[in-house]
């Protein structure tokens, strides 16, 4: 008999293993898994039984593709606000996560994208395989990296975090322990052999990090440091209009590919992405920038592009968005400081990080 459950818990030896259990929607988030994940990790901190825990998805398809993008859709046309406590929560998750005491380790096979990231590339110990797809694909639903996201990739080496950002592409193991993402990488047929060593009861000299260690191999070889001249180089601009420029004179004909993705893109999304991550790189916490992604996210369930992106990229797949504004050259500069600003009357910060998180708008990047 399947367990429909939507997370479910198994305890191993000292291990709390927790399971996404979603696998038809490809263990998507929805807010009562995130509700359980949270109460499951203060449990597991409170308890002396527990030394461990490790997260991984049902399925052989991913670890985690997000959120419930449709659900978010849906809350926005209705003009609802369940989305908004949907990424409270969420958002709190994802410091829980960093900050957890103990040991947790997050397996990223195949797909993990979005809110995948966030329940994992927090964590302390962090593992990919040959079939990990990792990306933070926003800006081609209108939308902007989240759950530290911003965090995380202002933080890759060079501009790498930059190009993943604004062009939301995936990438595999060997990218993902580059860029910062992952730890580890343990090919997939080793994943069981590695699940019940970590329930095992560990020896006087053994450690969690230690077993995944013992699993862990070079990862197949990956394609971002060979191409860390032309990324780096161009994506340094100040604005998204320059990157482009500099994209399409290098003469790369992988720059020229990336150009050509960026157009496919929300200019707004684009322009407020690249705010988001230069101001992601000032400021000194997970939790002040997760407090700048609430006020963005905000902002973005509230703009028409997310509805767009979400109908044209998931719900009628006619890849044909119409975004408003249509061009980079029309997106106000104006408007994408507003996406930063505090909220207004009625409206609840996240409020993770002591003192104010705002970076007033003539220090911050315009994008």
């Amino acid at each position: 008999m399947n367990d429909d459950r939507p997370v479910l818990l198994e305890t191993r030896g000292t291990c709390l293993h927790l399971t996404l259990n979603r696998p038809r929607a490809l263990n998507a988030l929805s807010h009562t898994m995130v509700r359980l994940l949270d109460e499951a990790l203060s449990r597991a901190e409170h308890d002396a039984s527990i030394e461990s825990v490790l997260l991984t998805g049902a399925g052989d398809r991913g670890l985690c593709a997000g959120g419930d993008i449709r659900a978010l859709h849906d809350d926005a046309r209705a003009s609802g606000r369940e989305s908004l406590e949907f990424w409270r929560d969420e958002y709190r998750l994802n410091a829980r996560i960093a900050r957890f005491p103990k040991p947790y380790v997050a397996l990223m096979d195949g797909i993990v994208m979005g809110g995948g990231v966030g329940v994992s590339a927090h964590s302390g110990i962090r593992v990919v395989t040959e079939r990990s797809r990792v990306a933070m694909p926003e800006t081609a639903i209108g939308f902007v990296p989240d759950v530290g996201g911003t965090r995380l990739l202002a933080a890759a080496p060079g501009e790498l975090g930059t190009h993943l950002a604004l062009t939301g592409r995936s990438v595999g193991a060997a990218d993902a322990v580059l860029c910062g993402l992952a730890d580890h990488h343990v090919p997939a047929r080793l994943l069981p052999d590695l699940i019940e060593a970590l329930g095992e009861p560990a020896g006087q000299d053994a450690s969690v990090a230690g077993i995944v260690r013992r699993f862990a191999t070079k990862p197949p070889a990956g394609e971002l440091a060979a191409q860390r001249d032309w990324i780096d180089g161009c994506y340094a601009a100040d604005s998204v209009e320059e990157i482009l420029r500099q994209l399409r004179e290098s003469g790369v004909p992988a720059a020229e590919a990336a150009a050509d993705e960026l157009l496919t893109k929300s200019p707004l999304a684009l322009k407020v992405t690249l705010a988001a991550v230069r101001r992601a790189a000032r400021l000194d916490s997970l939790e002040a920038v997760l407090d700048q992604e609430f006020r963005v996210s905000s902002r973005a369930f509230e703009h028409p592009d997310f509805v767009e992106g979400v109908r044209a990229r998931i719900i009628d797949k006619d890849n044909e968005p119409q975004w408003k504004p249509g061009s980079l050259a029309e997106v106000d500069d104006q408007e994408v400081a507003r996406f930063f600003a505090p909220l207004g009357p009625g409206e609840q910060e996240l409020g993770l990080a002591p003192g104010p998180t705002h970076t007033p708008v003539d220090e911050g990047q315009a994008g």
